[in-house]
């Protein structure tokens, strides 16, 4: 009985504390938050696979000389490319997290 109470009355408590939110807008914006901690992963998970890139691509080359050899250029421009395109996905999904925001509030 006690859980059931509580479950009525929680989305309740949410649309008082989002103060004029409707429903639509509050689940608007739980969706919104949910698609930018999305994001957020792509952008983590890009970052840590360009790190390890970058990490092995410093193994390849042993010298002091100042200059990277081939195979370690090749693989650090590999690990940018990554780094981007996860920067890119992630932005992109963000963008749309504000539409669905922006979306709401009309």
């Amino acid at each position: 009985m006690k859980k059931a109470l509580i479950a009525a009355v929680a989305p309740l408590a949410l649309l008082a504390m989002a103060g004029c939110q409707n429903a639509a807008e509050v689940a608007a914006e739980n969706t919104a938050d949910a698609m930018e901690d999305n994001a957020d992963v792509v952008r983590d998970a890009a970052d840590n696979s360009a790190d390890a890139m970058e990490d092995k691509a410093d193994t390849l080359d042993n010298s002091v000389d100042g200059m990277d050899s081939k195979a370690e250029q090749s693989l650090e421009n590999k690990a940018g490319s990554v780094r981007n395109a996860g920067e890119m996905k992630a932005d992109a999904m963000e963008n749309r997290a504000d539409m669905v925001r922006d979306k709401a509030d009309k």
